[in-house]
């Protein structure tokens, strides 16, 4: 739900801080006040695209954030791991954005960095607007079908369908790419083993590769090695060498070490270094011996050499590049095997899984065809309480020739608000009213399917009034049981049902113009003062009468 928003330099409004409730919260004001303003700040956290006339006249920019905090925060927190933006902490997500009047803007999400188009796919999550000139997701075929899939509570069986439906265009690619590859002929398939064989023949592997190297340098520069080993040999251990020398200062430190015994550690350390140069002379002695080898091995080492250079140079430059240039000639050979056999087993497969594709599809189609009719009549019914006397809705499911990702069917909403009249796509309904309260009457019937947390309605009771306005506040008051509604309305009977009211005013004198929202709902007074002015007078006795009638019954 939202829990705080806050405004900086938006259009007419200098700065507001907002807290809000779970429920239904009603905006309320004399038209022109400014109520959209509100509905404009929420509409730039849910990414929507503005220009800078959105920055209040005479400042440098305008600022819009929210803390919003989430029951269920797994979707928010997959969606910002997605992004690779930090999760929510303790469901908290905050979002901040700023237009800038002679810069780029910047947008923040729970404290980094981020984009306008990140905050559209959170908004998605988190937002749902209803009213003329807002995005409305209803609109849209593919949210109608989800809505009417959670409706009609596919779930498992809509999840067995995508996962057949992805096996079987994996089927269908690979036989598609089999048929569009190359086909060698006999010369070039004999080409490509020769040089799988000559790779082989090299033994080519990271660790093979080195020793390979290491020992033929040693071959190479064996007399050069021998000679230098010899000479450090000699050296450690030869007439006259180290360890000779050392002979007579390793006594002299053992005598030392019987007159002062905190000498003993020193005659220890020589020791034990004495020791270390032996083992070196016994080292240098045998590497002396390793570099001269017998000629046949030397032979096959010297061509195993000439092999891997010829690869190398071929494939190269190094021990991966080789292997990836066999595993791709190997891949090549291996395509060109039984081509119409391969073909013939994958389309048999296909033909399977098309099977199995067709019975859940049908599944799908009947549970979405049966859904379609219990919902259309619930929303028929809904709608004459909202003042729809005689209203069509019907939801149109269509059979497709091809699979799908969601089937082999489609729906589309329809409505037509007078008897008599054709039923269209909702996306063509002329009244902002009209759309407005159909709206209004499907989220009320999917509540429990639609997990959007907010909801904001603006105009809802455009064209309506008296019983059916009340009827709408109950509807709204209704939907808030499992969503945060925010509604924009003109009807006291609306506003008398909220939670949250919220007041919108204007006030101008020679030199400026600027918009303030504040709470109501806590002063009973003001809020009556409020409904008795929607009623046609403030002053009013009667009115402020009615007003209170109105607070008594919500």
């Amino acid at each position: 739900m939202l829990e705080e928003l806050h405004v900086r330099n938006l259009a007419l409004m200098e700065g507001t801080d907002l807290p809000f409730e779970t429920g239904f919260t009603a905006v309320t004001g004399e038209t022109g006040a400014g109520k959209s303003v509100l509905l404009g700040a929420l509409s730039l956290l849910a990414g929507n695209r503005t220009d800078k006339s959105a920055i209040r006249q005479g400042a440098e920019q305008c600022e819009v954030a929210a803390t919003l905090h989430f029951a269920e925060v797994a979707p928010i927190d997959a969606a910002l791991a997605e992004l690779e933006l930090p999760v929510c902490e303790e469901g908290a997500l905050v979002l901040r954005r700023i237009i800038h009047r002679s810069r780029a803007g910047k947008v923040q999400i729970n404290g980094a960095l981020a984009t306008v188009s990140a905050l559209q796919e959170l908004g998605e999550l988190w937002i749902d607007f209803h009213g003329p000139g807002e995005p409305q997701k209803l609109f849209k075929q593919k949210h109608q079908l989800s809505m009417l899939d959670a409706y009609a509570r596919l779930g498992k069986d809509g999840e067995t369908y995508t996962a057949c439906y992805e096996q079987w265009r994996g089927l269908l690619r690979e036989a598609e790419a089999l048929r569009h590859a190359d086909r060698l002929d006999e010369d070039e398939q004999e080409f490509l083993q020769r040089q799988i064989a000559r790779i082989d023949a090299a033994e080519v592997s990271e660790e093979g590769i080195a020793e390979l190297e290491r020992d033929f340098q040693r071959m190479d520069k064996a007399r050069e090695l021998s000679e230098l080993s010899s000479q450090l040999s000699e050296g450690l251990s030869g007439d006259g060498g180290c360890l000779e020398q050392l002979g007579p200062m390793q006594r002299a430190a053992e005598d030392l070490a019987e007159i002062d015994d905190e000498s003993a550690e020193l005659a220890k350390r020589l020791d034990a270094a004495i020791i270390e140069l032996q083992d070196l002379a016994e080292e240098y002695a045998g590497l002396a011996g390793q570099g001269e080898l017998e000629p046949e091995a030397a032979e096959a080492l010297a061509q195993r050499m000439a092999s891997w250079l010829e690869v190398k140079r071929k494939y190269g430059p190094g021990v991966e590049q080789v292997l990836a240039k066999r595993d791709e000639m190997a891949a090549r050979l291996e395509a060109q095997g039984d081509v119409e056999g391969t073909l013939e087993r994958l389309a048999a497969e296909a033909a399977k899984l098309e099977k199995q594709l067709l019975k859940l599809a049908q599944i799908l189609t009947k549970k979405r065809t049966d859904a379609a009719k219990l919902l259309a009549t619930e929303v028929r019914k809904l709608l004459v309480k909202l003042g729809f006397k005689k209203a069509g809705f019907e939801i149109a499911i269509v059979e497709q020739d091809e699979f799908g990702p969601q089937g082999n069917s489609s729906c589309e909403f329809l409505f037509s608000p007078n008897a008599g009249q054709e039923l269209l796509a909702l996306s063509r309904i002329a009244s902002s009213g009209e759309s407005a309260r159909v709206m209004l009457a499907l989220k009320a019937v999917m509540a429990k399917a639609d997990r959007t947390p907010l909801l904001v309605f603006d105009e809802v009771d455009a064209n309506v009034g008296g019983e059916i306005g009340a009827e709408v506040g109950r509807e709204l008051a209704a939907l808030a049981g499992d969503h945060q509604v925010l509604c924009v309305t003109h009807l006291p009977q609306v506003a008398a049902q909220a939670r949250q009211h919220l007041v919108v005013t204007k006030t101008q004198d020679s030199d400026a113009t600027s918009v303030s929202i504040c709470s109501i709902h806590d002063k009973a007074e003001a809020r009556e003062e409020e409904l008795a002015r929607m009623l046609g007078d403030r002053k009013s006795a009667s009115a402020r009468e009615h007003a209170r009638v109105l607070l008594g019954r919500s």
